[in-house]
C-alpha cells in the first residue's frame, strides 16, 4: 500500500481517529462514583462559583487547550472546511500530549465570518486554559486572534501566524551568529505575503532586524510603497511596503542577506541564490516542496549557505512543534492571560541556545546517527530532542511572570521537577539524585576516558554540576576529542602513561595482589595499560571518590578490577547489580541482575539490605519481597526454600527497619488486592517496590521483560556492596546513562 492507504488504514483502525477521553480517579467504586458526580461534584460546583480561580484547583481547565479551526486554509489542501480538517486537528492535539503532556479538545466549526467565530471561541472561555487558533485563512485569521486576546482571559495564540515566525526566529539568531553578521543589519526578503509571513517579519523585527531593511514579495512582485498608496495590497501587507526597493523576487534577492520563503514550490533558481551577498541565509519553508531544493541551494555557491526547510529528511527542519506545546505548556503553568510577544521572544533565545549545546545520543539515534554539531546543518534543535521541553516551558513562564501576564508565580527547580515528572517517573526520580549530587560534588573517574561517549558524559556533569570528572586515558587524543566535538571545556585528564602516581599506584596494587600471585613487574603493567586497575587504585588510595567503567568492556571483565583492588563494603560479603525500573506511577529496584548467579539465603538477605538502603537514597520507603514461583509454602524444593530462609534472616535481623516477606509470586509481590484478599497476613502493607530475584538468571531475564514489554524506563545497573562507589556501565549505554549513574556514584560517596 502507498502511504495515503496506509494513513486512512491507520486512523479508520478501531477506535476510530487518533484520540479519546480518559480517567484519572479512580471509579470502581460506588463512593468514586459519588465523588465524581452526584452528590459529591457539588462541593467543588459551590467554591468555584465563589472563586472563578478555584477551576484550575478542581477541573483540569489547567491543562486543556482548544484547537480550534474552520478549514478554510488546510496546510496544502486549502479550503476544506471544518469536518474535513478534523483529522488534522486531532493530529494536533496528539502532538500537544506527545510533547508537553497537554490534553486537547479539538474544535472545528462551521462559520466563515470571523465575528460569528469570535463569538463561539470566546463563549467557550470557562472550558479551556489556553486556544490555539489552526489552518484559518488571511486576512480574517488576524482579526479573529486579535479580538480574542482583548475579549479572553486565557491565551489565544494562532500557531500559523507565530509558530514559523518563532522556529525561524531561533534559527535566524544562530545562523547570523554563525556567519558573523549583525540581525539589525540584515537584508531580509520574504516570497509570500500571508499570515505567517507577515507574521514572520514582525516577529523578526522584534528580534533585532529592521523593519526598513524587510523587501516582502507576494504573487505580483516587490510590496512597494506605491502598490500600498493604490490600495492593490490589504492593510496587512502594506505594514511592510518596501520605499526603495521595486520589481520581482529575483530583483529582491539580490545582494540579500536572507531569503525567507513561505510562498509556493520550486519559485527560486541557483542564480537567485548566487545574486546574494556573502555567506546567505536560505530558508526555504514552502510544504511539501521548497521553493528551491536543499542541494540545489548549497551547491549554487561556494561560500556557506545556511539552508533551512519544513522537510524532515534535511538538515535544520523548522517545525512548529518545536514551539507550540511548550509555549503553551509555560503559559499554562503560571495561568498566563495571553502570549505575548516577550515570551514568544524567550521561546526563540531558549531554542536558539539550546542548538548551541552537545546533542544527547537518544536523538542522534533518531535521526539516523547523522552528527549533530551546532553550525550550518544544525541551527535549531530536532524536534524528537525531550530537552525542548526543559528550556522552553521555563523561559517562556519566566518571560511571562516578568512581563505581568503570569497569574501564579513558580519556583524554578520545583518547575523542572514538575516537568520531569511529566516526562516519566524515571527522571523524576532522577532529579532527585542529581539534585543531591549538586549540593556537594565529588570526583569521578572514567575509566574509558578517550571514548566519546566519556568525553562528552564529563562535559555534562561539569555543566550540570553534579560532578568534578578525571577522564583516564591518551591525554592527546582525548583532547583532540574534546577540541573535534566542539564542546568549549578543557576537561581534566590523567594518563596512566605518564602519571606521576603510576609508581605509587603499582605499588599498591603489588601490596594488595602479592599474594594471589602478582608481582611488582606486573602490577606496574597493569596500573599503565589497564586504566580499570589504575582508576580503581585511585579511588582506593582517596585520589578520587568514585569510579565509572564498562563502556567498552565486558561487565565481568570491567568488575574484576574494582572488585580486586576496592573489595566489598566492611558490613558486606556480597555485591550486586541493581536496575530501578520506573512505570508512570511507580517505582521498583530489581536485584540481582548483574552479578550473583546462584545466591544462598545468605546472599539473597544481603543483597535486600543493600538494595533496601539504595532505594532511600532516592527516597523511596522499601518494601522488599523475595521472588519465586511459589506462594508462601505452597511449593516445598530446595529452589523455594532459599528465598524462604532469606526473609527469616531478615526478620531476625534488628538491623533490618523495612517489611520484607516471600517467598511469592511476582504478581503477589506487585498487586496489592492478591496481598490484601489472598495472602491478609503478608508483612508487606502495600506492593513492593524491591523486587529480589532468587537467582541471576531470573533478574536478568525479569528487568529486561518489564523494561521491553512492560514500557518501563531503566536506570543502572547500580552496583551496591562495594567499599567505595564503582558502577559498571552496560556496553551500548548512551551519555545520559553514564551521567545518571555519575550522580548515583557521587550520591553514594556523599554518604561515605
Amino acid at each position: 500500500m502507498g502511504l495515503d492507504d496506509d494513513a486512512r488504514e491507520y486512523h479508520r483502525s478501531d477506535p476510530p481517529g487518533k484520540i479519546e477521553i480518559s480517567t484519572t480517579k479512580p471509579t470502581n467504586t460506588q463512593r468514586d462514583l459519588s465523588l465524581a458526580y452526584s452528590p459529591g461534584v457539588a462541593a467543588p460546583c459551590l467554591d468555584i462559583d465563589a472563586d472563578s480561580e478555584r477551576a484550575y484547583e478542581y477541573t483540569a481547565k489547567g491543562n486543556l487547550v482548544a484547537v480550534v479551526s474552520n478549514g478554510s486554509a488546510v496546510l496544502g489542501l486549502g479550503d476544506i472546511g471544518g469536518q474535513a480538517s478534523k483529522p488534522v486537528m486531532e493530529g494536533k492535539g496528539v502532538l500537544f500530549k506527545r510533547f508537553a503532556d497537554i490534553d486537547v479538545f479539538d474544535i472545528e466549526l462551521d462559520q466563515t465570518d470571523p465575528d460569528d467565530i469570535i463569538r463561539s471561541v470566546s463563549a467557550m472561555e470557562p472550558t479551556f486554559g489556553g486556544v490555539n487558533l489552526e489552518d484559518i485563512a488571511a486576512p480574517e485569521c488576524f482579526e479573529i486572534e486579535s479580538k480574542l486576546r482583548e475579549e479572553m482571559d486565557v491565551p489565544v495564540f494562532h500557531d500559523d501566524q507565530h509558530g514559523t515566525a518563532i522556529i525561524s526566529g531561533a534559527a535566524l539568531i544562530n545562523a547570523a551568529d554563525i556567519v558573523d553578521k549583525d540581525l539589525s543589519e540584515l537584508d531580509i526578503v520574504f516570497s509570500g505575503a500571508g499570515a505567517s509571513a507577515i507574521a514572520t517579519a514582525r516577529f523578526y523585527v522584534s528580534l533585532g532586524a529592521e523593519a526598513s531593511n524587510i523587501v516582502m514579495c507576494d504573487s505580483s512582485g516587490v510590496i512597494t510603497a506605491e502598490r500600498a498608496a493604490n490600495d492593490d495590497v490589504n492593510e496587512f501587507k502594506k505594514e511592510f511596503a518596501s520605499e526603495t526597493a521595486e520589481g520581482g523576487l529575483a530583483d529582491a534577492m539580490e545582494g540579500a542577506d536572507v531569503f525567507v520563503g513561505l510562498s509556493v514550490g520550486g519559485i527560486v533558481d541557483q542564480e537567485m541564490v548566487r545574486s546574494m551577498a556573502d555567506d546567505p541565509v536560505i530558508f526555504a519553508m514552502a510544504n511539501p516542496d521548497p521553493e528551491i531544493g536543499y542541494e540545489e541551494a548549497k551547491n549554487a555557491r561556494d561560500d556557506t549557505v545556511i539552508m533551512a526547510t519544513g522537510r524532515s529528511d534535511y538538515p535544520n527542519q523548522v517545525n512548529n512543534v518545536l514551539g507550540f506545546p511548550f509555549i503553551f505548556r509555560g503559559a499554562l503553568d503560571v495561568r498566563a492571560t495571553d502570549i505575548n510577544e516577550e515570551m514568544k521572544r524567550a521561546a526563540a533565545e531558549a531554542l536558539a541556545d539550546l542548538a548551541r549545546q552537545d546533542v544527547p545520543d537518544a536523538v542522534v539515534k533518531a535521526y539516523g546517527d547523522q552528527p549533530l554539531q551546532y553550525g550550518p546543518e544544525y541551527v535549531i534543535p530536532k524536534p524528537l530532542d525531550p530537552r525542548v521541553l526543559f528550556e522552553l516551558a521555563p523561559a517562556v513562564a519566566e518571560a511571562a511572570s516578568e512581563s505581568g501576564v503570569a497569574r501564579t508565580e513558580l519556583d524554578p527547580d520545583e518547575y523542572t521537577e514538575r516537568l520531569e515528572a511529566r516526562l516519566g517517573k524515571g527522571r523524576e526520580m532522577m532529579r532527585v539524585v542529581l539534585n543531591k549530587a549538586r549540593s556537594e560534588p565529588k570526583r569521578v573517574v572514567l575509566a574509558e576516558g578517550a571514548d566519546e561517549k566519556m568525553i562528552r558524559a564529563a562535559y555534562q556533569m561539569r555543566e550540570q554540576g553534579i560532578a568534578d570528572p578525571v577522564l583516564l586515558g591518551d591525554r592527546g587524543e582525548i583532547e583532540s576529542t574534546a577540541r573535534r566535538l566542539g564542546l568549549g571545556f578543557d576537561p581534566e585528564v590523567v594518563d596512566p602513561g605518564e602519571d606521576a602516581a603510576a609508581d605509587r599506584y603499582a605499588d599498591r596494587l603489588h601490596d594488595l595482589r602479592k599474594r594471589k600471585g602478582i608481582t611488582r613487574s606486573e602490577a606496574a603493567d597493569l596500573v599503565q595499560r589497564d586504566s580499570n586497575y589504575f582508576g580503581s587504585v585511585m579511588v582506593e588510595e582517596g585520589d578520587a571518590d568514585a569510579l565509572l567503567t564498562g563502556l567498552t568492556h565486558d561487565y565481568p571483565k570491567a568488575l574484576r578490577p574494582p572488585l580486586q583492588v576496592i573489595g566489598t563494603a566492611e558490613d558486606a560479603d556480597y555485591v550486586a547489580g541493581v536496575y530501578m525500573l520506573t512505570f508512570k506511577n511507580r517505582v521498583v529496584f530489581c536485584a540481582d541482575t548483574t552479578v550473583n548467579q546462584a545466591p544462598d539465603e545468605e546472599v539473597l538477605a544481603e543483597i535486600t539490605k543493600h538494595t533496601a538502603d539504595l532505594a532511600r537514597r532516592f527516597n523511596v520507603e522499601p518494601r522488599a519481597a523475595m521472588l519465586s514461583y511459589s506462594n508462601f509454602g505452597s511449593v516445598e524444593n530446595e529452589g523455594t526454600m532459599k528465598p524462604r530462609k532469606a526473609v527469616e534472616r531478615l526478620h531476625d535481623d534488628p538491623e533490618v527497619d523495612f517489611p520484607v516477606d516471600g517467598e511469592m509470586q511476582a504478581d503477589t509481590a506487585v498487586v496489592e488486592e492478591i496481598l490484601e484478599d489472598t495472602y491478609p497476613f503478608a508483612e508487606l502493607d502495600g506492593p513492593a517496590n524491591v523486587l529480589v530475584f532468587p537467582n541471576l538468571e531470573a533478574g536478568n531475564i525479569g528487568y529486561k521483560l518489564l523494561q521491553r514489554l512492560g514500557g518501563a524506563g531503566a536506570i543502572g545497573p547500580m552496583l551496591v556492596g562495594m567499599d567505595k562507589p564503582v558502577h559498571v556501565i552496560q556496553r551500548g549505554d548512551e551519555v545520559k546513562d553514564i551521567v545518571n549513574l555519575a550522580g548515583v556514584a557521587v550520591v553514594d560517596a556523599q554518604d561515605e
